[in-house]
């Protein structure tokens, strides 16, 4: 059985396995979501697992340890008087621990932490502006990267791994008309808080689970998604509340231009204040569907998503050489890249809560499954699927843990593997020919306190890199990565 096959199966059996037992057909109807919850991503919250904490910008983080602190959660009622005016602010610290046991570059440790700040105005209460809100935040981010460091994969370890820096992420300001069935946002935005977003996926740690990793890896420094956000104005339209259509534009490129030696879009714009406009454009559109189907005698909700982009920048072949004819693993060719016009890529979501427990409104089990399809000319990798079931309020008495599994298939491009078998042919490389790249995780997430979580995690990387080579030539060994994380929410 092929890698694809392996991976396409897995997540058929995760998403199959809740509905095994289920007699009659599944009944479709046309019925808004019956609770009034926030999903992320800014539509209404289908899947009924979605997870209290996240490292995912897209999540309203549920519950603030300020409830636990009784006279010191607001010393002198600051914070109740700057709600009272439209002024909200939040602080989050995500630290985790990860521990490579085996496989990938080497074993090791790291730690990594990032602090989160953030500013929310409703202008409205502030000022009289009518239906107008502005937010920023910012990043602190410390500590060493697991996938940098000791497994070079393609899906990163964690979510929050980056460069140790302080930085600005979103800035934006948003008006909404028509009784906000037309919301337009403008300033500096992060694709994926809004976009290609699975509701049940924001528990788990690897960051492929927030933002497929096929953007990442093909779009010009890593694409305006977390650490760098970019310059953008983006229309959301909802008709119904079941309903929604969202299209972006965006600075193409969150870095731009590189400096010497240092190509590192995340070294290039160190602070996240280069406000980049000049750079061919990322163009965005997506449309979701909120629905309910008829399970075993309850109306249990989903979101049907597909969406699709167009950047107009130029991206080079991972095969083809400038000089008509020959391939770049050619000793003879020029070494510069065939230029393509134009890249573009299209994904789906089906995001479906599979069970509620009785006498709840948020606990049970939802289970996602995301796709993505790139062009295989001048991409590295050009087929992409995840997909995962999560389930909150497992355990008895543990109403706000959350428990997933989850899976991720990366496949790396046709072009890209013709290369690998050019440099064997032309004696520039031994192989290996590499062809895909599958994380699974499991992972726990458990409230201790509102607004405070500890998370343990394991994945297992197979083929790191798709199938790189090491230093001894020889194909990487899958990895094994250990870690735990805590939350702390204000």
């Amino acid at each position: 059985m092929s890698g694809l096959a392996r991976a396409a199966a897995l997540a058929v059996l995760v998403l199959a396995s809740a509905g095994a037992q289920a007699q009659p057909a599944p009944r479709l109807t046309v019925v808004p979501p019956a609770w009034p919850l926030t999903g992320a991503g800014g539509d209404p919250q289908t899947a009924i697992a979605q997870s209290r904490t996240s490292d995912q910008v897209s999540v309203t983080i549920g519950g603030s340890i300020q409830s636990s602190l009784g006279p010191y959660g607001d010393p002198f009622g600051f914070r109740a008087v700057l709600a009272e005016r439209g002024i909200t602010y939040t602080v989050t610290y995500i630290g985790e621990g990860l521990a490579n046991l085996r496989g990938g570059l080497r074993r090791g440790v790291t730690y990594g932490g990032r602090l989160d700040t953030s500013l929310d105005v409703d202008l409205d209460r502030l000022a009289g502006w009518r239906g107008a809100k502005f937010h920023t935040d910012f990043f602190q981010i410390h500590g060493h990267g697991m996938s940098r460091s000791y497994v070079n994969n393609l899906t990163t370890v964690s979510g929050i791994e980056a460069l140790p820096a302080t930085r600005l992420f979103e800035v934006w300001l948003e008006q909404s008309l028509f009784d906000d069935t037309l919301l337009i946002k403008v300033g500096q935005v992060s694709a994926d808080t809004e976009f290609a977003i699975a509701q049940s996926a924001v528990v788990f740690f690897n960051a492929g689970f927030g933002w497929p990793n096929i953007g990442a890896v093909v779009l010009p420094s890593g694409g305006p998604i977390y650490p760098l956000a970019t310059p953008a104005v983006r229309v959301k339209v909802v008709p119904d509340p079941r309903l929604s259509f969202q299209a972006a534009i965006f600075n193409g490129d969150p870095a731009g231009v590189r400096r010497g030696d240092d190509t590192d879009p995340q070294r290039i714009n160190r602070t996240g204040t280069s406000f980049r406009v000049g750079d061919p454009p990322l163009v965005i559109g997506e449309v979701a569907y909120a629905y309910t189907l008829g399970l075993w005698g309850e109306n249990l909700h989903g979101t049907a998503t597909l969406g699709g982009w167009q950047h107009l920048g130029g991206f080079d072949s991972p095969r083809l050489d400038s000089v008509a004819g020959r391939f770049l693993a050619d000793p003879e060719a020029s070494g510069i890249a065939r230029r393509f016009r134009g890249d573009r890529g299209v994904y789906g979501i089906v995001d479906q809560t599979l069970y509620r427990e009785p006498g709840t409104e948020d606990e049970g089990a939802s289970a996602f499954l995301r796709i993505s399809k790139v062009p295989g000319d001048r991409n590295l990798i050009d087929f992409y699927l995840d997909g995962g079931i999560a389930y909150k309020g497992l355990l008895p008495g543990r109403p706000n843990d959350t428990a997933a599994l989850g899976v991720i298939y990366s496949r790396i491009s046709p072009a890209a593997r013709a290369f690998d078998r050019d440099s064997i042919r032309f004696g520039q490389s031994a192989g290996p020919i590499r062809s895909s790249e599958v994380v699974i995780e499991a992972t726990y997430q458990a409230e201790v306190l509102p607004g405070f979580t500890l998370q343990p995690d394991l994945q297992l990387v197979m083929r790191p890199g798709g199938g790189l080579a090491g230093d001894d030539g020889r194909r990487l060994k899958n990895a094994t990565v250990m870690g735990l994380r805590a939350t702390i929410n204000y």
